[in-house]
């Protein structure tokens, strides 16, 4: 009902929210047909506004901004004698207890390739412009385009999630310390170069998300909207309630009307002007509740109360209400880790909206198990549980690993299962080392597993497929503004030799297995064995039979399994393969077939030889 009386209120005083929704293309600096420019700021705690810069020599008071009703300020500048617009590029607007700097490009799209359909089963590749390079460099949106969509679409993602695109001052922030919310960020290009970006993604078929942070702003005041207008409260709240006392951040107060206007406008500008497919919406949990995250145990009484945020609460089903109206195929994926009721569920049935949402508990427990556990002790019951632990009917995004593990003072999966040794010994020149061994065949059966069992979505960060190296630190005075760990290095991948190719051999060749049968897209799987003590993990999905040994020293000969159809079995990946890094100990299309048996109830058994993990396809035209 919050949700229902706001959106009548915009609409009634707005005319529509659609044209609510637009007014970016009526705030700030807006070019008129004949050049003038007109300049439009709400700033409702300033006394006087005023623009200066090198179009005025610098000159503190010559061009005043007019004050309107509800805060806001304009000022018109007429265009110059040979008709060019007056400002050029830069600018500053200043006024008693306010001074922001402004610089901005005239730029208009040029799109050549539609939107491509949106995936039914969505495999997300979160990836960083400024790091994807092997070189101690930013790398920039070009770059991105000649040498990483390629990679991308021969992996077999059909989505990239773009991380830190909204500008930011602070680069080793990760782009998650906004200070212009409505500009690309310069250091990678300019906006024609991101542009470029996003259409030769369409062209490929590849959808384009944009991590898209509304829950909380920089706290800068020289190119941030802190203190805009020389107030702590313009768009966040007054006192200690408008700052986050972990991030040091700025926090947004999503009851203000303009606050509203100014972020459902910013979720336009960037569908409209980038041509952006939909948004990943950075920590939602922070914005849910007043205490901004604490651990949750699924209580319901943690998710209904005073401590909810209502005005975040709503401000969210309304972004996801008009990006679902105004773009139907607008993909809106929910960073939370309280497990929020009915978050992904549709506004008219009193949910959020939101299309996915993240299992962020499934990483945190991958990195556990590797952590503390001994391979021989591992609970598959509680994998499992962790795996198929999520909401039915609420889409989720499984994920094994992301750019959190990356960071620098955690680990990634590779280098928790490998360690130095990635540095020495992965050359398939020689023979593998017990550790090089035991990591690449888990890292496979870890990915596969989170993959098929996980969720209804999969991602992957960049440089995780092929098990990376060397963790993520950005240039800072505590490694000497280094860019050595800024990178990603691709150029392994291309050094036939090295193990690394072949990680990415089956990365590649898992998503295009899920390509061609859709287990993303179809119902949660049917776990059908799990026995502790042989380590053996079997479901069925998508009309796949999935079969996986973890145990560290077991192989198994005609190993029976129940399955729910009789007929015959091809296998469709073997992460046993030579080119994958494993032994070669099965053959690519082997065909079994089932034997009519009882077995704990299910209608048939299946009696297989298998060695490491294998996904079976049935062939439903011999079923008899």
């Amino acid at each position: 009902s919050r949700f229902a009386e706001r959106l009548a209120q915009l609409e009634e005083a707005e005319g529509a929210f659609d044209y609510f929704t637009l007014s970016y293309r009526s705030f700030g600096i807006q070019r008129r047909s004949d050049n003038g420019l007109v300049l439009r700021e709400w700033a409702p705690g300033a006394e006087a506004v005023f623009l200066t810069g090198d179009f005025n020599s610098w000159e503190k008071q010559s061009h005043p901004f007019t004050q309107k009703e509800y805060g806001k300020w304009e000022l018109y500048l007429s265009p110059k004698v040979d008709k060019s617009p007056a400002i050029k590029k830069s600018g500053l607007i200043s006024g008693p207890f306010l001074s922001v700097s402004l610089t901005f490009l005239l730029s208009r799209p040029q799109f050549q390739h539609p939107r491509p359909p949106r995936p039914s089963s969505l495999r997300i590749y979160e990836a960083h412009v400024g790091i994807s390079s092997p070189e101690e460099k930013i790398a920039s949106y070009r770059n991105f385009t000649r040498d990483v969509l390629p990679r991308i679409k021969d992996l077999g993602y059909n989505c990239v999630q773009l991380m830190a695109i909204m500008e930011h001052a602070y680069y080793a922030s990760f782009g998650y310390q906004v200070t212009n919310f409505f500009a690309a960020s310069s250091r990678f290009g300019t906006p024609d170069d991101l542009k470029h970006l996003v259409d030769t993604a369409h062209s490929m078929g590849i959808t384009v998300l944009l991590d898209m942070v509304h829950s909380h702003a920089s706290s800068n005041t020289e190119d941030g909207l802190n203190y805009f207008d020389g107030t702590d409260s313009c768009f966040f709240h007054g006192g200690s309630r408008g700052n986050h006392s972990l991030w040091g951040s700025r926090l947004f107060n999503y009851s203000s009307w303009e606050v509203v206007r100014f972020l459902l406008s910013n979720l336009r500008w960037w569908m409209e002007e980038y041509h952006f497919d939909g948004f990943r919406f950075d920590a939602v949990t922070s914005m849910l509740y007043h205490h901004h995250g604490t651990s949750f145990s699924g209580n319901y009484s943690e998710y209904f109360g005073i401590h909810v945020d209502e005005d975040a609460l709503v401000y969210l089903m309304l972004a996801n209400h008009i990006l679902h109206k105004l773009y139907p195929q607008c993909i809106t994926v929910a960073e939370d880790v309280s497990g929020m009721p009915g978050l992904c569920r549709s506004i008219e049935e009193g949910g959020l909206g939101f299309d996915y949402r993240l299992t962020m508990a499934v990483p945190d427990k991958w990195i556990q198990v590797l952590k503390e556990v001994r391979d021989e002790d591992w609970d598959l019951k509680n994998i499992v549980q962790t795996l198929t632990n999520r909401r039915r009917g609420e889409a989720s995004i499984t994920y094994a690993e992301s750019h959190d593990q990356a960071l620098v003072g955690d680990k990634s999966l590779a280098f928790w299962l490998m360690d130095k040794e990635m540095y020495t010994n992965m050359s398939a020149l020689t023979a593998m080392t017990p550790v090089i061994d035991r990591g690449i065949q888990l890292h496979k059966l870890i990915r596969l597993l989170t993959h098929s069992l996980g969720g209804e979505g999969y991602l992957n960060f960049m440089g995780n497929e092929f098990g990376h190296p060397e963790w993520l630190d950005f240039p800072r005075k505590g490694n000497n503004e280094s860019y050595h760990y800024a990178r990603r290095q691709f150029n392994l991948v291309d050094i036939e030799h090295l193990r690394y190719r072949q990680l990415y051999a089956f990365d590649r060749d898992m998503n295009l297995t899920e390509d061609k049968y859709g287990w993303l897209a179809a119902g949660q799987a049917a776990v059908t064995t799990l026995n502790q003590a042989d380590k053996v993990i079997v479901f069925e999905r998508s009309n796949l039979l999935f079969i996986f040994n973890f145990h560290p020293c077991n192989s198994y000969i005609d190993y029976r399994v129940a399955v729910e159809h009789a007929g015959k079995y091809k296998i469709k990946l073997n992460s046993d393969e030579l080119q994958y890094g494993g032994h070669g100990r099965l053959v690519q299309d082997t065909e079994f077939f089932t034997e009519p048996m009882p077995f704990n109830g299910r209608a048939q058994s299946f009696l297989v030889s298998f060695i490491s993990i294998t996904t079976f396809h049935r062939d439903v035209s011999n079923t008899e």
